[in-house]
């Protein structure tokens, strides 16, 4: 009897707290679904620019589902290249087949081999696997999946612990009283906020810098650009998931709810930051990663640390999440009024 009791008490809670009991059923539903999304996408196709490259080749290319784009000059082709719009460009010599793939993902680098490779055999032609002359624009043939991996992997741990830690402990203010205390005081919501922000912060940054530092320094994942914009940008993150994690907290009665945000909020956007080609999803669940910030840190931090660049070309991503961060700790002002009683 006292077993039946207790299970009748676990039933009514369960029955109570409605949150909950959604959550238990249809998060699954919603990350099985997502992962049935991005495994059963459609074929990857390589995008290849040709400069002077024989129309049989082009045509056995196009066989082998490649898109495949005409350049009048190779330096409209390096542009484009640079720009991402192609990953390779593919031209001919008398003697061989020239071949100069952006590189930046290894499984992108021998998706394009692979096709060449094909069509060659296909037309019995001289200029086959064995006298490709394969240059890159980025990386090089001995990188590996976790140097193209290592940005996006840096950018969700970060984001994702700071998410979690912060979002617990500033519940664990709300549900111990102290929250309510500080808020009975002259204190503004936007003085509580930012203290909140700042002395969490402090923590979360720390994480930041040493996630940054041992991926890096001890595991060798291939940096090529500044580690100065690698750490600003992981700043940004961890301040975008504290901003976040505090915001999702204010609506979330214990850490049970609080965890309970990870499959809709965490998992959504590591399937979306570029961990998988997002070439091959249909077109509405790639422009989800529009409003996912995790998307906009992987992305370029990707640029620094596999392409070498600076400045101009992670400026608008720095930006954007600036703007998740100043947006979320103004809804946080805002959430606060449902828990003031003066």
């Amino acid at each position: 009897m006292r077993v039946r009791a207790i299970i009748l008490r676990i039933l009514r809670q369960f029955r109570r707290d409605k949150r909950t009991l959604a959550l238990l059923f249809l998060a699954p539903l919603l990350v099985l679904t997502l992962m049935n999304l991005v495994f059963n996408g459609s074929d990857y196709e390589p995008k290849v620019g040709v400069v002077n490259v024989p129309s049989q080749l082009t045509g056995q290319m196009k066989e082998q589902q490649a898109h495949v784009f005409y350049y009048e000059s190779r330096e409209a082709a390096e542009q484009a290249l640079k720009d991402r719009s192609i990953v390779a460009i593919v031209s001919t010599d008398n003697t061989s087949l020239q071949v100069k793939l952006e590189g930046s993902e290894p499984s992108v680098n021998k998706a394009v081999i692979m096709l060449l490779q094909k069509s060659g055999e296909q037309l019995h032609s001289e200029t086959t696997a064995g006298s490709m002359n394969i240059t890159y624009l980025h990386g090089s043939e001995n990188m590996t999946a976790i140097d193209q991996f290592g940005p996006i992997l840096i950018g969700f741990f970060i984001f994702f612990f700071v998410f979690l830690i912060s979002g617990v402990s500033f519940l664990r203010e709300r549900t111990t009283g102290t929250l309510e205390r500080l808020l009975s005081t002259p204190l503004r919501r936007w003085e509580l906020v930012l203290g909140y922000i700042g002395g969490f912060g402090i923590f979360t940054i720390i994480q930041a810098l040493l996630i940054s530092w041992f991926c890096i320094k001890v595991l060798g994942i291939l940096i090529t650009g500044s580690f100065a914009y690698v750490l600003l940008l992981t700043l940004l993150l961890s301040m975008t998931a504290l901003t976040l994690g505090t915001l999702l907290s204010a609506y979330a009665n214990n850490e049970l709810q609080m965890i309970q945000f990870i499959p809709l909020i965490i998992v959504p956007q590591l399937f979306l930051s570029g961990l998988f080609p997002l070439d091959t999803l249909p077109l509405w669940l790639q422009k989800l990663g529009i409003i996912m910030p995790l998307t906009y840190g992987t992305h370029a931090l990707s640029n620094v640390m596999i392409r070498g660049m600076g400045w101009t070309a992670i400026a608008g991503d720095v930006m954007v999440l600036i703007g998740f961060s100043l947006l979320f700790i103004t809804l946080n002002i805002t959430a606060l009024r449902k828990h003031r009683k003066i």
